[in-house]
């Protein structure tokens, strides 16, 4: 083996604590999250003003069907953004969103390997078990590669990026 493999293999790597992902997880708030309040807006206003939900009249049954899809509809497009978002950044090359990459931040598997979409995907959904009273992410305190419980879930851990 070679010195610069063996370098490699010996480099220790440096796990990120939680207000440093708290602060990525606050910057991809705001970039994902302006741009979908503005569509969710324009689209409310759009979606109530065709129903007729501006005038002092009382909505008919279809009309406030025709908001409640809208509105459902306005949610479902939230929800993929999001998810392929998160996804798709955690698993691309950078192995980052844009706020991880912003605070010098990567996401891997317990070896240091790229993680794949899929990987990505449930680490996302274990997210939602984290958020329960927030213990989930309250545990990457107590745990030695300040995982949260969605990375103990999904086999993954944030360290900070060498580049």
């Amino acid at each position: 083996m070679e010195f610069a493999e063996l370098t490699k293999h010996e480099e220790k790597k440096e796990y990120a604590g939680f207000w440093i992902r708290a602060a990525a997880y606050l910057i991809d708030g705001i970039i994902v999250g302006i741009p979908l309040y503005a569509i969710y807006f324009v689209c409310t206003m759009v979606i109530v003003g065709a129903a007729g939900g501006f005038s002092d009249e009382a909505l008919s049954d279809s009309d406030s069907a025709a908001i409640i899809i809208g509105m459902i509809i306005l949610f479902l497009i939230t929800f993929i953004t999001v998810t392929l978002y998160f996804s798709w950044m955690h698993s691309s090359k950078w192995q980052a969103t844009l706020g991880k990459k912003i605070v010098g931040l990567k996401v891997t598997d317990l070896q240091g390997n790229r993680i794949s979409f899929w990987r990505a995907f449930g680490r996302l959904f274990a997210m939602y078990l984290s958020g329960i009273f927030y213990i989930g992410y309250i545990m990457a305190a107590f745990t030695e590669k300040k995982q949260s419980l969605h990375d103990l879930i999904a086999g993954t851990v944030v360290v900070k990026s060498r580049n």
